[in-house]
C-alpha cells in the first residue's frame, strides 16, 4: 500500500501542519490535556452561555426545572462530545474527512457543506449575541453609540478572531490557555456580584406551567440548552483533538474535554437563569450591567473575549471543511473569506428584532442535521469499524476512492434521521413544529428521534457490507494503534 505522504501527493496535496487536511504524524502532536481542557472551556465561557440559560425562564419554566435540563442534559451531551474528541486522537484527522469513512469520498460533502454554513452562522451569532451588553458597557465609561457603536464592534471582534484562527492551531491554543485563566476570575467575581447585588428568586416557580405545557418547554429546552448544545459540538471535535498524542490516556482526554466543555456552560446557563428571574427577560446583561458599577471594564472585557475564544474555533473549523469540499484555496484565505461572510450575518441580525426567536430558531435548525451525523458517525466509527479506519484512503482523490464517492446506506440514513429530527421538533419558529411533536403535546424529542432513525437504519444497511468495509492494512493498523 502507498504510503499516507503518497497519497496526499496523489490527492494534489501536501503536509502542511495545521493549515493541512493530512493527518497529523506522532511526532507532531504536542497538544496535552491541558490545552484541550482550555480550548472547550475558553469556547463556552462566552455570554451567550448565559442567553441560553435565561431562555427556559422566558418560556415560563421554573428556575428548578431550568438546572435539572441544564445539568442532566449536557452531562449527556458532554459525554457523548467525548467519543468524538477520541475519534481525533485516534486518527490524527479533521472530524468532517473523518465521515469520509462513512459517507463516502464525494458523500461526505454533504455534512461537510452542512458543517461550513453552521461554523459560519455560529461566528455571527456568538458575535451578535454579546452587542446590546457590550454597548451597555461602553455606557457605563462614557462611551455611547447605538447601531453604529455596534456595527464598529463587529468589525474590532471579527478581526481579531479572523487573524487568530488564521494562523492555525497552535495559535488558537495559545490564546485559550493564557487568556481563558483569567476570564474565569473575572467570572467568578462577576458571579458573585451578580447574586449579591440583584434579588434572585431562587425558589422562582415560572408561569405555574403544569402537565403537557411543562414537558413540552422542558424538551424544547433540552433540544436548545441541554443535550442539543452538547450534539452542537460533535462536528469540532477532532479538528482539534488530532494533535493530542496517541500515548494520552482516553480517559484522561476524555474528562478533560468533556469537563471543558460541562463547566462553563453549566456555570454561565445557572447564572443567566437566576438573573432572568428578576427580569425575565432573555437577554439578563444588562442587570449585570447595573450591578457592577466600577467592575464595567473588567466585564467588558470578559464580554469582548467570549465571542472571540469561541469564534476561533468557528472560522478555523470552516476554512478545514472547505479544504473538505476540494475547495483548493489556501487555507488562510479561507478563513478570511468566512470571517467577511460571518460579518455580513451579524450586521444583518443587528437590524432583527424578535431575539429570542431568532436565537431558538437557529439552535433549533442546527440540531436537524448534527444529530442524525452524529448517530451515523459513532454507528460507523465504533461498531462498523471497530475504530480501525483506513486513513490513507480517506485521501484518495474523487473519482478513484477505494472508499468509494458515495456511500448510500450512510447518506440514506443521514436524510432519514433530519426528517424524523424534524418531524419530532418543536421550536419557536411555527416552520419547525413538526407533526410528530405536535401529536406528543408540542413535545421536542427531535435529537432522540433524529438520533435513533439515523443510527436504525444506518446499523441495518451497514449490517450486509460489514465484511466488506475497508480495514486498515497491518501498517496502517500498526500507525493508527
Amino acid at each position: 500500500m502507498a504510503t499516507t505522504a503518497a497519497h496526499h501527493e496523489n490527492a494534489g496535496e501536501s503536509w502542511a501542519g495545521e493549515h493541512s487536511l493530512a493527518p497529523v504524524p506522532e511526532e507532531a502532536r504536542s497538544s496535552t490535556a491541558a490545552h484541550q481542557f482550555w480550548i472547550w472551556a475558553g469556547a463556552n465561557i462566552a455570554p451567550i452561555n448565559w442567553v441560553l440559560g435565561a431562555l427556559g425562564i422566558v418560556l415560563g419554566l421554573s428556575l428548578a426545572d431550568v438546572i435539572t435540563v441544564l445539568v442532566i442534559g449536557n452531562a449527556i451531551g458532554m459525554a457523548t462530545f467525548g467519543f468524538f474528541v477520541l475519534m481525533g486522537q485516534r486518527t490524527g484527522v479533521t472530524q468532517m474527512v473523518l465521515s469520509r469513512s462513512a459517507f463516502g469520498r464525494r458523500g461526505a460533502y454533504l455534512p461537510t457543506a452542512f458543517q461550513f454554513v453552521i461554523a459560519t452562522g455560529w461566528c455571527a451569532i456568538n458575535t451578535w449575541i454579546v452587542l446590546d451588553l457590550v454597548t451597555s458597557l461602553f455606557g457605563e465609561i462614557g462611551i455611547d453609540g447605538g447601531r453604529g457603536l455596534k456595527i464598529v464592534t463587529v468589525l474590532v471582534i471579527m478581526t481579531l478572531q479572523v487573524l487568530i484562527a488564521a494562523y492555525g492551531f497552535r495559535a488558537i491554543a495559545a490564546f485559550e490557555r493564557y487568556t481563558v485563566p483569567v476570564t474565569l476570575v473575572v467570572l467568578a467575581v462577576m458571579t458573585v456580584v451578580a447574586w449579591t447585588q440583584t434579588d434572585i428568586d431562587w425558589g422562582y416557580a415560572g408561569a405555574g406551567l403544569q402537565g403537557t405545557e411543562r414537558l413540552s418547554a422542558m424538551s424544547t429546552i433540552m433540544t436548545a440548552i441541554g443535550i442539543g448544545w452538547g450534539i452542537s459540538w460533535f462536528a469540532y471535535a477532532s479538528d482539534y483533538s488530532r494533535f493530542v498524542p496517541r500515548s494520552m490516556p482516553a480517559r484522561k482526554l476524555f474528562a478533560a474535554s468533556a469537563l471543558g466543555q460541562f463547566i462553563p456552560v453549566i456555570w454561565l446557563g445557572i447564572l443567566g437563569a437566576t438573573l432572568a428571574t428578576v427580569s425575565q427577560k432573555v437577554d439578563p446583561g444588562q442587570l449585570i450591567v447595573d450591578s457592577f458599577g466600577a467592575l464595567a471594564i473588567p466585564v467588558l472585557l470578559l464580554v469582548l473575549h467570549g465571542p472571540i475564544a469561541t469564534n476561533i474555533l468557528n472560522i478555523y473549523s470552516a476554512s478545514v471543511c472547505a479544504l473538505t469540499l476540494d475547495i483548493r484555496v489556501d487555507r488562510k484565505v479561507v478563513a478570511y473569506v468566512v470571517g467577511v461572510l460571518a460579518t455580513v450575518f451579524t450586521v444583518w441580525l443587528v437590524f432583527q428584532n424578535d431575539f429570542a426567536a431568532s436565537l431558538d430558531g437557529w439552535l433549533a435548525s442546527m440540531v436537524t442535521w448534527v444529530a442524525p451525523w452524529g448517530a451515523v458517525m459513532l454507528m460507523h466509527f465504533y461498531w462498523v469499524s471497530r475504530q480501525q479506519i483506513d486513513v490513507p484512503a480517506l485521501y484518495d482523490p474523487p473519482g478513484s476512492s477505494r472508499l468509494g464517492d458515495f456511500r448510500w446506506d450512510a447518506i440514506i440514513a443521514f436524510l432519514a434521521g433530519i426528517f424524523a429530527t424534524w418531524y419530532f421538533e418543536y421550536g419557536i419558529p411555527s416552520a419547525l413544529q413538526g407533526p410528530g411533536a405536535k401529536a406528543l403535546g408540542n413535545t421536542d424529542l427531535s435529537w432522540l428521534a433524529g438520533s435513533v432513525v439515523a443510527a436504525a437504519i444506518y446499523g441495518a444497511l451497514a449490517a450486509r457490507r460489514r465484511s466488506a468495509v475497508p480495514v486498515a492494512s497491518s501498517s496502517a493498523r500498526s500507525e493508527n494503534a
